[in-house]
């Protein structure tokens, strides 16, 4: 006999039955919302619950070391201190496991398995971290995960990001924040253009350098977020950074008139100058590749002004050789010297214009930015790989800016290059957006990463996956808004004080108002505290002990904008565009200087 339901318990199991579902899978829902989205995968019935007491098993050293910084991750994302155990895993814990036999996911796919637990699986290391990627940005929306499993590999080897911090300084947290955002969009590859500072030639440590502790920082994060930092000193052409101060190596035209950012490719002091910075490079960065740049050394038909690179070349090579073949006897030289430390060359491709007859050895990555004669097509076919960098790609300080809407509905993929359309994706290695600082003082570091997080969010999808996986480039815009920044990611616009007027110890009393980057200006009776003198290298004034001056204010003039950076018993200034921080003289001047140089002065605000 059945019992009957009271009146209040009817209503009861109708409020449950009208209550809104929780957002569990069923088989005709698809995947959940991640950046990459996911290549495949299937639904079945029921969550996993990320609840307190969960725990992340994880076995092996290998698997240990994805927990670990799985298990920093969701500390720094907010969801709690999980521990990292061995074996025996339960209902509501996440386990890592990596399985060398699973070669279907390749070196960075994954396997991940969502039910009454969670399980990531990766034939390698970096496919488990990429796997932990998707569970951080999943967590991110929501504790509760829909039931059901994905196979995740990407269709390109090499995904990445190039920045060049060669002339205009860019800050270690901003790096960092971007290797944390590259990680976390399951990029892999970081290109840094950038110059370390020399214990072997000081002559070249003018402003612009980074310390060989800096970049140990950064690349130990680089090497834990399994994100590949390359590094590149440009030569033999854009080298003045590093040949300023060195004559002897500049090239001389026919008028006896020195190249400060052309290298004498002919002597041997030069080559013996740049291999020896490779190698001073080897003891801060672990990458398996360098580049040496090699682009826009001559342009048109500049080699006729130097007939000492013609007869380089001819007395190496025979009557029939080119001056170009003096450049690609160069690049050969560089490359051999770095596969002697088992290192793998990458060059920009506009140098290779067909006119040499000496070969660039085809164990050369290309990486193809510029339209010239020889398209991506002859140089895959000739036996190179190649990567797609190409202009459209481009953020350029104060310039052009890649049209991220415009490429997404084009369906934009790394077969697209400048000049040429690929039918297949044989011989490319993968696509990559670069930074570049053409005018330094156009956009501050804060403005430029507002424009970065959706090319970085388009290149990682367009890379791994389908490049056209929404609709519309609004809702693709809204997955990226979806799964937020990576953990640990800092922001970097927030500003320590309120508005208003401080006194700055017994320098200066100023009007301190918040810029809408993330900056301040510093008002006085006398105008606003800038950077404006000295030698400009792209529109930066970027010498050491340059004053600062009270100039009229421009809300425009980025260099009029500071960091105030906390410091123990008070604040730093550090200049938005040029990175340095202001010191007081003996003699009561203030002037910007690196902080390795000149300790920065701490200003109590009162």
């Amino acid at each position: 006999m059945r019992k009957r339901l009271g009146f209040a318990a009817v209503m009861a199991l109708l409020v449950l039955l009208l209550a809104p579902v929780p957002a569990v899978a069923r088989p005709d829902q698809g995947a959940p919302v991640t950046v990459p989205a996911l290549t495949r995968w299937t639904p079945e019935s029921g969550a996993y619950a990320f609840r307190p007491g969960a725990r992340l098993v994880a076995d092996g050293p290998a698997e240990r070391r994805v927990a670990d910084t799985l298990a920093g991750d969701l500390r720094a994302a907010g969801h709690g201190t999980v521990p990292v155990v061995r074996g025996g895993a339960r209902t509501g814990d996440i386990v890592v496991d990596i399985r060398s036999s699973r070669t279907s996911l390749g070196a960075e796919g994954y396997e991940l398995h969502a039910g009454s637990r969670l399980s990531i699986t990766g034939a390698t290391e970096t496919g488990a971290f990429h796997g932990t990627r998707t569970l951080l940005q999943l967590l991110a929306q929501d504790d509760r995960i829909p039931a059901g499993r994905t196979v995740d590999v990407p269709r390109y080897k090499e995904r990445g990001v190039g920045v060049c911090a060669c002339y205009v300084h860019i800050s270690l947290p901003w790096l960092e924040n971007l290797v944390r955002e590259m990680a976390y969009n399951k990029l892999n590859q970081l290109l840094v253009e950038l110059k370390v500072k020399s214990d072997a030639h000081p002559e070249a440590n003018s402003w612009g350098y980074y310390t060989k502790d800096e970049i140990r920082q950064l690349v130990a994060l680089g090497d834990k977020y399994h994100v590949e930092i390359i590094p590149e000193i440009n030569s033999p052409g854009h080298i003045d950074p590093w040949i300023e101060n060195r004559p002897d190596l500049q090239l001389t035209d026919s008028d006896g008139a020195k190249q400060p950012s052309r290298l004498d490719i002919t002597q041997q002091a030069a080559f013996d100058y740049y291999t020896g910075l490779m190698d001073e490079y080897a003891q801060v960065f672990t990458a398996k590749s360098w580049h040496m740049g090699a682009d826009e050394y001559m342009l048109g038909s500049d080699f006729a002004k130097y007939p000492q690179i013609l007869k380089y070349a001819q007395q190496k090579y025979g009557p029939d050789a080119t001056p170009q073949d003096a450049f690609v006897d160069f690049v050969n030289r560089v490359h051999d010297h770095a596969a002697s430390k088992g290192i793998g060359l990458r060059i920009w491709n506009d140098g290779l214009t067909g006119a040499n007859t000496v070969p660039v050895d085809t164990d050369t990555t290309v990486e193809h930015w510029l339209n010239v004669a020889v398209k991506p097509s002859g140089l895959i076919a000739q036996g190179y790989s190649v990567m797609n960098s190409a202009y459209s790609l481009y953020l350029i300080r104060g310039g052009f800016h890649s049209d991220t809407e415009s490429l997404y509905d084009q369906k934009w993929d790394p077969r697209s290059f400048e000049g040429e359309r690929l039918a297949s994706s044989r011989g490319v290695t993968g696509a990559k957006i670069s930074l570049w600082p053409d005018n330094g003082r156009g956009e501050t570091e804060n403005e430029v990463a507002v424009r970065l997080w959706p090319a970085l969010r388009h290149v990682a999808q367009a890379t791994w996956g389908d490049p056209h996986p929404d609709a519309s480039y609004a809702e693709f815009v809204a997955r990226g808004t979806a799964v937020g920044h990576a953990p640990g990611w800092r922001d970097l616009t927030r500003v320590p004080v309120a508005d208003g007027t401080y006194t700055f110890g017994r320098s200066f009393t100023a009007s301190v108002q918040r810029t809408a980057d993330g900056y301040v200006t510093l008002r006085s009776a006398a105008g606003c505290l800038a950077i404006s003198g000295g030698k400009l290298t792209l529109n930066v004034p970027l010498q050491p002990g340059v004053e600062a001056t009270w100039d009229a204010c421009d809300p425009t003039n980025t260099l009029q904008r500071w960091e105030l950076e906390p410091a123990p018993g008070g604040h730093r200034l550090v200049n938005a565009i040029t990175r340095m921080a202001l010191t007081v003289t003996d003699d009561g001047r203030i002037v910007q200087y690196p902080a390795d140089q000149r300790t920065p002065a701490v200003w109590h605000l009162s």
